[in-house]
């Protein structure tokens, strides 16, 4: 494990009513201890934890529109609002690794693709080239190594449940020399095992078990009881 923890740093909160500090896991945040080599933030749509895991990227020199640190490439609103208020502790420090943003992937493909030497270490083939989904996979299987620390926001964005499946393949055969801090919503990726599961929608950011996570209760309920969640759903919007 190379990260081993975050700190904020209150005197670079300023006013505690602006965005991020708005959001109620980013103003209770003081640290973050990182206890193994797989870490998942969890939590719903605007609870903080891409933010949060844009804010590291930005520390760790990475760019913050996606990419590692020698892609120059922009998109809009790819600044990181956090990530001078916040502080890491590396042992040891390392400066190689990747920031996967699902939502500027189209722009790191044209990016790679305006520098047709970088193609071989990406499988050889135009990024564009392939499916969403292929084209995630095959930066992960050629671009990913070892020694090295890699954050990932919703990677399932592109990933059918069988290449979900496919990560955690690629995530076990690296983690004894790699570091994941991922922003998921997938139940499938959360399951990893023994990860670290980081909670976002009960301040302060705090463990939490999988089988406690909203995203694996309500897709248990769903799987189990199909039909009665479908009814109770559609009832309620009919009422």
């Amino acid at each position: 494990m190379f990260l081993r923890s975050l700190e904020l740093l209150r005197t670079a909160v300023g006013d505690p009513n602006r965005y991020p500090f708005s959001i109620p896991a980013l103003r209770s945040l003081e640290s973050i201890t990182f206890r193994s080599n797989v870490t998942f933030f969890v939590g719903e749509n605007g609870s903080g934890k891409s933010t949060l895991l844009e804010a590291i990227a930005y520390q760790c020199g990475f760019n913050t529109a996606g990419g590692g640190r020698n892609n120059y490439f922009d998109v809009e609103a790819s600044q990181s609002a956090l990530g001078n208020a916040i502080r890491l502790s590396w042992f040891p420090k390392i400066t190689n690794g990747f920031f996967l943003r699902a939502e500027t992937f189209y722009h790191f493909a044209t990016h790679i693709d305006s520098m047709p030497a970088s193609l071989q270490y990406y499988g050889g083939k135009s990024l564009h080239e392939q499916s969403h989904g292929e084209a995630f996979l095959s930066l992960f299987k050629n671009r990913f190594g070892k020694k090295a620390i890699y954050l990932l926001d919703e990677p399932e964005a592109a990933l059918s449940p069988a290449r979900q499946l496919a990560l955690l393949r690629i995530i076990k055969n690296l983690e004894a020399e790699a570091q994941f801090i991922i922003a998921t919503h997938s139940p499938i990726l959360l399951g990893y095992p023994d990860a670290q599961i980081l909670n976002f929608d009960s301040p302060p950011i705090s463990e939490i078990r999988y089988e406690d996570t909203l995203h694996y209760l309500v897709t248990r309920r769903f799987l189990e009881k199909r039909q009665a969640v479908l009814k109770e759903l559609f009832d309620d919007e009919s009422d």
